[in-house]
């Protein structure tokens, strides 16, 4: 029976999915990326769930893309490959990485897939896509300068510059760094937490409104997007049962 595995494990709202490809640290190979896509899918349609975070089984994140794999693989198979982190990606879902060792190559893009990045004592953020001869893929450039900008992007990438957890909350690459795992784990759960609290179809709403308004150059046209959504918010149930459970909390005081 194979090693490789994606597990799920749901908490409050919160699942966490923890790839396993022991025997490679995690590769990401066509049959875990394949599995990926399926817990992602089912985190998805779980009406139970309002974020995901992902880790790796421990000591590694994702050691990056299975090299046998890739030595004979086409763009059709590449594809397949990025499947895995590009379900992570497309998730309407809050999604939160939490980087336990190494992330390397596409474990890299795995991290970059999610909205958030907490690293633990042992992550290491390595693209190594040069070193290795390989060019980058799966989206790994438009991720990266998004995220690190020109120069942060060019530094890790074309000049192989290696990220431990702190230096990668400094840059921004993290958002928050912490010394223990058990504290990456409890952290993670804590942020994803308050995400799976919010009424899931307001929080896949904004954040569908998240990825439009990034790509605007106007404030008034994101204003025209969110008054719109906001509007209808204002008259759901939830609002209102929030806004008088909180009234009703202040009148006590």
């Amino acid at each position: 029976m194979s090693d490789i595995d994606v597990r799920t494990e749901i908490t409050d709202g919160v699942a966490v999915l923890t790839v396993a490809n022991p025997a490679r640290r995690n590769a990401l190979n066509l049959e875990l990326s394949q599995r990926l896509v399926e817990a992602v899918d089912a985190a998805n349609d779980d009406e139970r769930v309002g974020a995901i975070v992902v880790t790796g089984e421990p000591p590694a994140f994702c050691a990056g893309g299975d090299l046998a794999e890739l030595q004979e693989a086409d763009p059709a198979t590449l594809k397949r490959v990025y499947s895995g982190f590009l379900a992570i990606a497309s998730s309407p879902l809050p999604t939160l990485a939490a980087v336990n060792g190494a992330a390397v190559g596409a474990g890299i893009n795995l991290a970059l897939a999610c909205d958030v990045r907490l690293a633990g004592p042992t992550a290491r953020f390595d693209v190594r896509f040069m070193q290795l001869g390989l060019h980058p893929g799966g989206g790994y450039t438009w991720m990266a300068q998004r995220a690190l900008g020109a120069q942060g992007s060019a530094a890790m990438t074309l000049f192989g510059d290696v990220l431990d957890a702190r230096e990668a909350e400094r840059v921004g690459l993290a958002w928050r760094a912490y010394d223990s795992d058990e504290e990456l784990l409890a952290g993670a759960m804590q942020l994803a937490g308050r995400a799976a609290a919010a009424p899931r179809d307001l929080i896949t709403t904004t954040k569908s409104t998240m990825r439009v308004t990034s790509r605007l150059d106007s404030h008034a046209d994101a204003t025209d997007i969110e008054v719109r959504a906001q509007a209808e918010s204002v008259h759901s149930a939830a609002f209102a049962e929030r806004v008088a459970a909180l009234q009703k909390k202040i009148s006590k005081k």
